[in-house]
């Protein structure tokens, strides 16, 4: 019986540069930003800096998943530490909810009692802000797609900008129309924009923890194509998960037809479409002449495939 996998060389840090130096950027004009929303009132300048701050958070957890997945796999932790990334997406999520949460609380309290703001130096610093943000987000674009890690500081960045772009407007309409009102509409304009992008990161971040398909993957197309090759009576035990962002794995026993002479030559077809079709480098393919059942094996619904 044929039992085999195949696996793909991983690359973790590709984009480790790129988060040092948005790092090195937010964290330094966080400080001015913080400094400046408290001289000029402005809530709308707080969010904004309250954003880039989880920015820093998050970009500095990025670094630390990515330092964590170079690690070798030991007998403790035979995937390695690649997860590590997933859970960096899942805390940028949180944070990002409870700062949005926090925006909508603060605002709703505003609203009755605008405060006096100093819509000139709010006006600076966001635009100060908003350049610092466009060139992250120019750092981290590349990555975004291949890394949930990646995307989720992308995101941060990104909702940042908004609110950078959103204070400047609300800095310009304060200044000459005397509304300090605008900037909490604003305020809230930032958080509401932000939540539902949030929930989609964290949507994604759980499927991968919780070993569901990935969004990429067409599961009924997977059992399809693999049904309809040469040699192949059926299938059973089919799984297809995420170790981390673009690391797909694959199990599955396949029962063969009578006319198949070597199982491993039809283990070796099989492993070659699922890379070619469905870009799945990392299968575990049994090929069986009798279904397992009826040779009294047994299986779990994990990953983990006994050969015989």
């Amino acid at each position: 019986m044929a039992h085999e996998h195949s696996h793909a060389t991983a690359v973790t840090g590709g984009n480790e540069k790129a988060l040092r130096w948005a790092l090195a950027l937010t964290s330094t004009y966080l400080v001015a930003e913080v400094i400046g929303g408290l001289v000029s009132g402005s809530l709308a300048l707080l969010s904004d800096a309250a954003h880039m701050a989880t920015d820093t958070v998050a970009l500095a957890i990025s670094l630390a998943a990515i330092w964590l997945g170079k690690r070798p796999a030991d007998k403790r932790r035979t995937f390695g530490y690649y997860r590590f990334e997933i859970l960096a997406a899942v805390v940028n999520a949180v944070l990002l909810f409870f700062v949005a949460i926090y925006v909508l609380y603060e605002a709703y309290r505003r609203i009755s009692q605008p405060a006096e703001i100093q819509s000139t130096m709010m006006l600076l610093v966001a635009i100060g802000g908003l350049i610092v943000n466009l060139i992250g987000m120019r750092l981290l674009a590349t990555g975004k797609d291949e890394s949930l890690n990646v995307k989720g500081a992308y995101l941060e960045v990104w909702a940042d900008m908004l609110g950078s772009v959103g204070v400047i407007v609300g800095a310009l309409v304060i200044r000459f129309t005397g509304w300090a009102w605008v900037d909490s509409v604003i305020a809230v304009a930032i958080g509401l924009w932000v939540l539902p992008r949030t929930w989609r990161l964290l949507r994604e971040s759980l499927n991968v923890l919780l070993e569901g398909v990935p969004d990429e993957i067409d599961l009924p197309a997977v059992e399809q194509a693999l049904q309809a090759e040469a040699g192949v009576a059926s299938l059973h035990d089919l799984h297809v998960w995420a170790l981390s962002s673009g690391k797909v794995s694959l199990s599955v026993h396949v029962v063969c037809t009578p006319e198949v002479g070597d199982l491993a030559v039809l283990m070796l077809r099989l492993r070659a479409l699922l890379a070619e079709q469905f870009d799945i480098h990392h299968s575990t393919v049994q090929v069986e002449r009798v279904p397992c059942e009826q040779a009294g094996e047994s299986h779990g619904f994990g990953p983990a495939v006994t050969a015989t």
